[in-house]
C-alpha cells in the first residue's frame, strides 16, 4: 500500500500531516454506524462514472459525519476511552495539538504566532474549544485504529499480509517537525538550511528538489534514534512487512541549500547507515523490510543493502534498456529481491507498453520471448516466474488498465494519487487466473498458517 498517513499538500501521501497517524479520509462511514458512532449514514457523492477521488468532495461528505460521531461519543460518556488508547502512542497528543491548530490556523507551523511554534509554547486548558479540538483529532485515530485492526485481522485469517510504504522523509508542515525541530537541519526559526532532492541525471536536467527537511543524524543519534525506533514500532503495528523509500538517503543524502530553486547546486552527505538499522533490531528485533534502491545507486549503497540483508526491488519496466547486463532482465535478478512490474511513479504496464518506440518494443518482445499481444500478462508471467523472492503487482495491471489509471507522475505537483478501485472493476476469472499462475510457478501458499 501507498503511505496511510493524513495526506498533506496535492493529497500526496508522501508529504503527511504525520509520520505516526493515519488518515481520517481512509475512515469508512459504514463502520462508524455499525459501531455506534452514527445513527444514519447519507449515501456518499456519486463519482459520475470517474475512475478518480474527488477530494474535495469525499472531504466535504465525510467531515459533518465525523463530527457527529464525535459528538455522540462524547454524549455517551466515553472520552475515558481515549485516554486508555493515548496512554499506548505517545506520539497520539502532540499530533491532535498540533492539527487542532494547524485546523484552525490554515496555514503552516511556521507561520503561526511565535509562542505556537513549538508545543512548549501551547497550553490546552480542560474546557477550551481547543481542548475540543485535540480531544476530535485522538477520537480520529481512535476509530482509525480500530477499523484499521480489523482490516488486519480480517486479512490474517485469510492468510493476506499488509505490506506498507515508509517515506524516508517527512514534509515540513508536519507534526513531526514542528515537535522535534531539534532533529532537523533548521536554523533558530524553523527554516531549513537544507532540503532533500536528487541530483540532475537523464530524466532531469535540474534534478529533483524534493523540499523536505533533512535529518540532523548527529542530533538523532545522540538520543539512540529515539523517534526512529518509534516510528518503526508504528508503523509495524500497521502492517506486516514494509518497504522503505529512497533507502540510499542513509548511505548520503542529496542535500540542496534551501535558497536553491532547483537541485544541480547539492552535495551528497553520509547518513547514519549501519548504526540506524543496528539501533532499530535491538530495540524491535529482525524487520522484515525491502529497500527502494532504484535510481543513483552506488557500490557503497549496494554493500549497505547486503550487509544488512535486506531485499530490493527489480522493476520490470526498467528491465530492456541498457544491455545484457541490466540488473532487472529476468536472468539478472537475484533471489533476495522484490520483483515489481511496476510501482506507483510509473505508468500501468500497458500505458508504458503503449508509448514505447518499436525499437524498445522489439526489445522486450525478443527478452520475453512473446509477440507482444497481451503485454500485461506476458509481464506478470515473467515476475511470478522469476527468482526473485516476492513479487509485487500493481492492482492497475491486474485489471489491464491503461495510462489513464497512473496514480503519480514524478515532479508533477497536481493530478495525482486520485485514482480510485471498486470490486466490481475485476474481470470474472481474473483471481483464478493469477491463482493457476501461482500454482504454475510454485509461489501459492500453503495456508494461512503458512504466510
Amino acid at each position: 500500500m501507498l503511505p496511510v498517513g493524513p495526506a498533506g499538500p496535492s493529497n500526496s501521501p508522501y508529504a503527511a500531516r504525520s509520520a505516526f497517524a493515519g488518515d481520517p479520509l481512509l475512515l469508512s462511514m459504514a463502520a462508524l454506524a455499525d459501531d455506534g458512532y452514527l445513527d444514519r449514514v447519507p449515501p456518499p457523492p456519486s463519482p459520475g462514472g470517474s475512475i478518480h477521488v474527488d477530494f474535495e468532495a469525499r472531504r466535504a461528505y465525510k467531515e459533518p459525519l465525523l463530527r457527529t460521531a464525535f459528538k455522540l461519543f462524547v454524549e455517551h460518556g466515553r472520552l475515558e476511552e481515549l485516554q486508555a488508547f493515548e496512554a499506548l502512542r505517545p506520539w497520539l497528543h502532540t499530533y491532535a495539538v498540533f492539527s487542532a491548530l494547524r485546523n484552525s490556523h490554515g496555514e503552516p507551523w511556521w507561520l503561526w504566532d511565535e509562542h505556537l511554534r513549538t508545543p512548549a509554547g501551547v497550553e490546552v486548558a480542560e474546557g477550551t474549544p481547543l481542548a475540543g479540538e485535540v480531544a476530535y483529532h485522538k477520537f480520529l485515530q481512535f476509530c482509525f485504529d480500530e477499523q484499521w485492526e480489523r482490516l488486519r485481522t480480517y486479512a490474517h485469517a485469510r492468510g493476506i499480509r499488509l505490506w506498507g510504504d515508509l517515506p524516508i522523509f517527512v514534509d515540513r508542515d508536519s507534526a513531526d517537525v514542528w515537535a522535534n525541530q531539534h532533529l532537523y537541519k533548521l536554523d533558530e526559526d524553523g527554516n531549513p538550511t537544507v532540503v532533500s532532492g536528487v541530483p540532475p541525471d537523464v530524466f532531469s536536467a535540474t534534478g529533483q528538489r524534493w523540499g523536505n527537511p533533512v535529518y540532523d543524524w548527529d542530533a538523532m543519534e545522540s538520543d539512540g534514534y529515539r523517534w526512529w525506533i518509534e516510528r518503526l514500532r508504528t508503523t509495524f503495528q500497521l502492517f506486516d512487512a514494509v518497504r522503505i523509500d529512497h533507502f540510499r538517503g542513509f548511505e548520503s543524502a542529496w542535500e540542496i541549500p534551501a535558497h536553491e530553486e532547483t537541485a544541480i547546486h547539492g552535495q551528497w552527505v553520509p547518513g547514519p547507515g549501519d548504526r540506524l538499522f543496528a539501533a532499530l533490531e535491538a530495540e524491535l528485533g529482525e524487520l522484515p523490510i525491502l529497500v527502494e534502491d532504484l535510481g543513483i545507486i552506488t557500490e557503497e549503497v549496494r554493500a549497505l543493502r547486503d550487509r544488512l540483508g535486506y531485499p530490493g526491488m527489480a522493476v520490470l519496466q526498467f528491465a530492456f534498456e541498457g544491455g545484457p547486463d541490466n540488473p532487472y532482465l529476468p536472468r539478472n535478478q537475484v533471489e533476495n529481491s522484490v520483483v515489481f512490474t511496476g510501482t506507483h511513479d510509473n505508468d500501468t504496464t500497458l500505458g508504458w507498453w503503449e508509448s514505447l518506440p518499436e525499437p524498445h518494443r522489439d526489445v522486450v518482445r525478443m527478452e520475453l520471448g512473446i509477440d507482444g499481444s497481451d503485454i500485461v500478462d506476458d509481464m506478470i508471467r515473467a515476475a511470478y516466474a522469476s527468482v526473485g523472492r516476492t513479487v509485487l503487482i500493481p492492482m492497475q495491471d491486474v485489471l489491464k488498465l491503461g495510462g489513464e489509471a497512473r496514480m503519480n507522475r514524478p515532479a508533477v505537483l497536481d493530478g495525482n494519487w486520485g485514482w480510485r478501485f471498486e470490486w466490481p472493476q475485476v474481470p470474472p476469472g481474473r483471481a483464478a487466473w493469477l491463482r493457476e499462475l501461482a500454482i504454475a510457478t510454485g509461489r501459492l501458499p500453503a495456508g494461512p498458517a503458512d504466510v
